[in-house]
């Protein structure tokens, strides 16, 4: 099969269109015929094993990728299934985690794999995973937002921001966005009620305070972001686009718990999605949301699988506009 491979740490210029081996399928596993995957900061990261600190730990290998074939947001077909699994069969559209997305096939186990929601293409649907499921987590579960309360989101305009605005928004939030005044439209037409230039306001003046504020840039120090919060309020700082090559996102969400230790206000730090936890559920709730028409993808730009390095240069660049897509089949 063709696939996206990688052979040593670097940047995207080390990825090469190859011949890869078709992945295997275990008695709990699905093999799934990509048709489309999404570029995540995630990605860029692995690519780069940055931060240095999740190599010491194994998660992205030491030396060299622990995965030849990087990707792990997918949509496609099942093109077959593992003894054990009851629940899909060949030829249902399904979007997931899916390691290794940026091939013409993928293997990963059941749990991980939804039905992709009728009323999307597959490009839409790869945009979903990783970015919708933190988003949800952001808002939801951590953040725990209720009707009425006031939630600022800073990043509003990206993959997970532009999934969290539409997530607040549904629970009856009122949203504030942080975003560049090109993409203000934009963000009001998912559902915020306020928007914020970035490059013409400071929203942790004090001037304005927020029950949640869900931090997906980083590019504030953690003293402002509380400044912004009601006394008793929630950030919750994404990790996901977090700078340094040594700690990076670790080292935010140490600095967040060190600090939480001490204060009123409650400060919590999240990993982007990825395959663990309670992901099957999270995913279900976010295509039921979907499917009842209160959360649509934002897809900025589209691939061919040869280009990918050019789509991870972008979304590296932080000014992606909802999600870029890498199309397979």
């Amino acid at each position: 099969m063709k696939a996206i491979v990688q052979e040593r740490f670097g940047p995207p210029d080390t990825l090469r269109l190859a011949d890869a081996d078709r992945p295997e399928v275990g008695a709990d596993q699905v093999l799934v015929r990509v048709h489309a995957a999404a570029l995540n900061p995630y990605d860029w990261h692995l690519l780069r094993g940055d931060p240095y600190v999740a190599r010491l730990m194994g998660g992205v290998g030491l030396m060299r990728p622990k995965s030849r074939v990087a990707g792990i947001d997918a949509a496609g077909q099942v093109e077959a299934v593992g003894s054990a699994v009851s629940a899909l069969r060949p030829g249902d559209e399904v979007l997931g985690f899916c390691p290794g997305s940026f091939a013409e096939y993928a293997s990963t186990t059941a749990d991980l794999l939804v039905p992709k929601p009728a009323g999307l293409t597959f490009e839409e649907a790869a945009a979903v995973p990783m970015a919708a499921v933190t988003a949800l987590r952001g808002i939801r579960t951590v953040g725990r937002v209720q009707a009425g309360q006031r939630v600022l989101v800073n990043g509003a305009a990206g993959g997970v921001g532009t999934f969290a605005v539409q997530i607040a928004a549904a629970l009856d939030a009122e949203v504030t966005g942080v975003c560049s005044a090109c993409n203000a439209d934009l963000v009001r037409s998912l559902g915020a009620t306020h928007i914020v230039d970035y490059a013409r306001e400071d929203f942790t003046d004090g001037r304005m305070r927020y029950d949640v504020i869900l931090d997906n840039v980083g590019n504030r120090p953690l003293s402002r972001l509380r400044r912004a919060l009601t006394p008793a309020g929630i950030l919750v700082a994404n990790g996901g686009g977090s700078p340094g090559h040594f700690f990076g996102a670790v080292g935010s969400l140490l600095q967040v718990a060190a600090v939480n230790a001490f204060v009123r206000q409650r400060l919590r730090a999240i990993l982007p999605a990825a395959p663990a936890g309670p992901t099957h559920k999270d995913l279900l709730a976010v295509t039921a949301l979907i499917e009842a028409g209160r959360l649509t993808p934002v897809v900025d730009r589209v691939y061919p699988l040869a280009d990918t390095a050019e789509g991870v240069r972008h979304v590296e660049q932080g000014h992606a506009r909802g999600k870029a897509v890498v199309t397979v089949m």
